[in-house]
């Protein structure tokens, strides 16, 4: 079977998709509130809408014969409607076991789940999952584990202490030039080892008030040293068009903000959100993206597609990976991401070390891991594959990067080098002192 497209552009029939959902409740304005900005109205039942355009876009024969198989009403234009993949996401035991053959710890964790990181899998993600193998690492991602359940000293439910640096509901003001702004809680597929698995999905994806959305940003107009703000969540690539249009130019209008990021997994997990009207509101604004990968698996025909859509955009596209015990944590499938993120037009940018999140115990790998990875790395692809290796240092420290040491002593006034394939190279250094602590020192050091 072949990849194929929709042949044109068709209007969807009135009412034939599940309705989007809403994502933000009215509030009702105070005496002294200057007239709303916001560029629809709020209201709790939505007008007629008229028929809605479905873009032209790939679906790869692993995609044709899983909708085949498992959603077989579903047609070509539907499966590419990131709407419809949002209402048929994957959000119970029974469900999944229709797709997958559940193991017994995997149906029990499921039974189990209350709270917020609900289960929560898109039709097309789902595609990607092995069957038959609970081991696969895509699969151990979002399918969850009773792991999950056990909590062990050094985890944290904030393990960054995000909280404790949150001036206003929903915004983190951790370094002195920049803010994390948590414009939603929701997500369209849920990862198991979520940093902010507190709160994602924890009002059974109900929307942030504008209320709240607005106070963060009245906080960024009056804190003038601010002049980066990461846009996060959740996932703010839920939000539609609309919303994240007024989102981003509420924050473009901010004199002082000179630079604005998107995170976000969805056109890596939903690569039919990334039409080519959601392309324009980016293009207006030129938000740079970091988007989350996590394994080559990831790197199919429609992601390749969405990101081609974004850098034609004039969009920069970075990536960020998570180090992950048993799914990404080997030097080869780390060199086959990074190096299939550059053929896509993604920078690899961060390889993070996995957070003491509570209940992730089984993510973690040691530091020697990510070290030696990064060593494997490093000599045997072009840099541009090599991300920076952090660890986001527990309490709210920020990101510490860290390397091989690749420093092997020094003689005189000579460093003392190793290079990727173990050899040691000498560099005249007459004036400095690195690598003293290695060697015994000749006397022309003046190292102390």
């Amino acid at each position: 079977m072949s990849e194929t497209m929709l042949s044109a552009e068709e209007a969807e029939p009135p009412g034939s998709a599940a309705p989007a959902p809403v994502f933000f409740k009215p509030s009702p304005p105070s005496s002294d509130s200057p007239p709303s900005t916001f560029p629809f109205p709020l209201q709790l039942q939505s007008p007629p809408r008229p028929a809605r355009t479905v873009p032209r876009l790939l679906i790869s024969a692993r995609s044709q014969a899983f909708r085949q198989r498992f959603f077989p009403d579903a047609t070509a234009r539907e499966w590419n409607d990131w709407r419809w993949q949002n209402s048929h996401r994957i959000r119970t035991v029974e469900a999944l076991a229709r797709i997958i053959r559940l193991s017994a710890d995997e149906s029990e964790a499921i039974r189990r789940h209350r709270g917020p990181l609900p289960v929560g899998i898109g039709p097309y993600y789902a595609s990607l999952l092995d069957e038959a193998d609970p081991r696969q690492g895509l699969r151990r991602t979002v399918v969850p584990a009773t792991a999950e359940y056990r909590r062990l000293p050094g985890e944290f439910e904030d393990p960054l202490g995000e909280d404790a640096h949150s001036p206003v509901p929903g915004l983190v003001h951790r370094y002195p030039d920049r803010v994390l702004f948590l414009a939603t809680g929701i997500c369209s597929t849920y990862c198991r080892y979520c940093t902010r698995s507190r709160l994602v999905g924890a009002t059974g994806e109900k929307s942030v008030k504008k209320s709240q959305l607005e106070q963060a940003i009245a906080y960024i107009e009056a804190t003038p040293q601010i002049r980066d703000v990461l846009i996060s969540g959740g996932d703010p690539l839920s939000l539609d068009d609309d919303r994240l249009d007024w989102l981003l130019g509420r924050l473009r209008r901010i004199p002082h903000v000179e630079f604005l990021r998107i995170g976000s997994k969805m056109p890596v997990v939903l690569p039919q959100r990334v039409t080519p009207a959601l392309g324009r509101v980016l293009k207006r604004h030129k938000p740079w993206l970091s988007l989350h990968f996590t394994h080559p698996d990831e790197l199919t025909p429609e992601v390749a597609e969405a990101c081609g859509r974004l850098a034609d955009a004039g969009l920069p596209l970075g990536s960020q990976t998570v180090l992950l015990k048993g799914v990404n944590d080997e030097v080869d499938i780390l060199r086959r991401l990074f190096q299939g993120l550059l053929r896509i037009r993604v920078k690899p940018y961060y390889l993070y070390q996995c957070d003491p999140v509570a209940g992730s115990a089984h993510f973690h790998t040691s530091v020697d891991k990510g070290l030696e990875i990064l060593r494997g790395l490093r000599g045997h692809t072009t840099g541009y594959a090599i991300p920076t290796y952090v660890v986001d240092a527990p309490g709210g420290g920020g990101k510490i990067p860290l390397l091989p040491d690749y420093v092997a002593g020094r003689e005189g006034d000579d460093l003392l080098l190793e290079n990727y394939a173990g050899r040691i190279y000498r560099y005249p250094d007459p004036n400095g002192c690195l690598g003293a602590d290695k060697t015994v020192l000749s006397e022309r050091s003046s190292c102390a």
